[in-house]
C-alpha cells in the first residue's frame, strides 16, 4: 500500500495511491482507517510531504563509501543528528539555497516513517513500529557543517528535508533496495540498503532508547557515496527502488 498526503480546500488529507488515482482515507493512517469511495486522478491532485513529523532523526556515515568520501571513519554506533520539522517539504516543492552557504549538497536516502509510539524498543520488535518507507534528501550546507563542528545549522534550513512522494508499506530494506540520485538527469549516487552499516531495526531500537518516537516521526537512514553540489536551476531526483521517485527543483534564496 502507498499512503500519500494531498492538498484540499478544507486542509491536507491522507489518501491511498493506486496506479493513476488516489482514494481518500479516514481518519488517518496511524490508526485503523477506512478507504472511502472518494477518488481523484493523480494528475489532478497535489501531493504534499507524506507527514509533518514532530522530529526527523538522521544517521551520519551509515554507508562506508560515504564515510570514506568525506574523510571520516565508520562510527562504532549510530551517529545521530536531527532536523527540525520546518525543514520538511514535499514532492516538486523547491529546495531553497540559503544565502549563508556557498556549498549545498544533495544526499539521497531511504526514510523510515514511524507508525506507532516506540520507546525502549528491542531490535526484533522494531519493524512493528514502522508504518513504511519514503524517499528523502538530506540536503546539507557542507561549508557550514565543516565550519560549525556540529550539524544543526547545516542540516536544518527550511526546505532541507524533501520527503515523499508517499509512504510505501510493502518494501523491505533488508532485502536490498537501490538508492539513487540524479541531478538534471545525470546519475550522482547509486547505493543499496543492503550496504547500510546499521539497518532499520537497529536504528529504530537505538533511537527509541533516548527519544520517544511518535507516529509520523521520520528516521533518515544515511546516504551512499556520490554526494555533490546543487545550484540554482537544478532538478534533483531521489529514487528508492519499490518506493518511487522524489523530484524537487532547486532555487536560489532571495537576497
Amino acid at each position: 500500500m502507498r499512503i500519500g498526503r494531498v492538498a484540499r480546500p478544507s486542509g491536507p488529507a491522507y489518501v491511498v495511491v493506486r496506479d493513476d488515482h488516489a482514494a481518500l482515507i479516514e481518519p488517518h493512517p496511524f490508526t485503523d482507517f477506512a478507504v472511502t469511495d472518494r477518488v481523484a486522478p493523480l494528475d489532478e491532485i497535489r501531493l504534499l510531504a507524506p507527514v509533518i513529523p514532530s522530529k526527523v532523526l538522521c544517521v551520519g556515515r551509515n554507508y562506508a563509501d560515504h564515510a570514506a568520501e568525506l574523510g571520516g571513519e565508520v562510527p562504532p554506533e549510530p551517529l545521530i543528528f536531527m532536523k527540525p520539522s520546518t525543514a520538511v517539504v514535499g514532492p516538486d516543492e523547491p529546495i531553497r539555497l540559503p544565502t549563508l552557504s556557498d556549498e549545498v549538497h544533495h544526499e539521497a536516502e531511504l526514510a523510515a516513517v514511524i507508525g506507532r509510539l516506540a520507546r525502549d524498543v528491542d531490535p526484533d520488535e522494531a519493524l512493528g513500529h514502522v508504518l513504511g518507507y519514503a524517499c528523502a534528501n538530506d540536503v546539507t550546507a557542507r561549508d557550514l557543517q565543516r565550519r560549525d563542528g556540529q550539524w544543526t545549522r547545516a542540516k536544518g534550513f527550511d526546505s532541507f528535508c524533501p520527503l515523499g512522494p508517499w509512504i510505501d508499506t510493502r518494501v523491505d530494506p533488508g532485502q536490498g533496495l537501490a538508492v539513487r540520485c540524479r541531478v538534471n538527469g545525470e546519475a550522482r549516487q547509486d547505493g543499496n540498503t543492503a550496504d547500510l552499516i546499521f539497518g532499520v531495526t537497529t536504528l529504530v531500537s537505538h533511537c527509541s532508547r533516548f527519544a520517544t518516537l511518535l507516529p509520523g516521526d521520520v528516521l533518515l537512514t544515511g546516504t551512499p557515496a556520490g554526494v555533490g553540489s546543487l545550484v540554482h536551476g537544478d532538478v534533483v531526483e531521489v529514487e528508492v527502488a519499490g518506493v518511487g521517485v522524489l523530484r524537487n527543483p532547486v532555487v536560489a534564496a532571495e537576497r
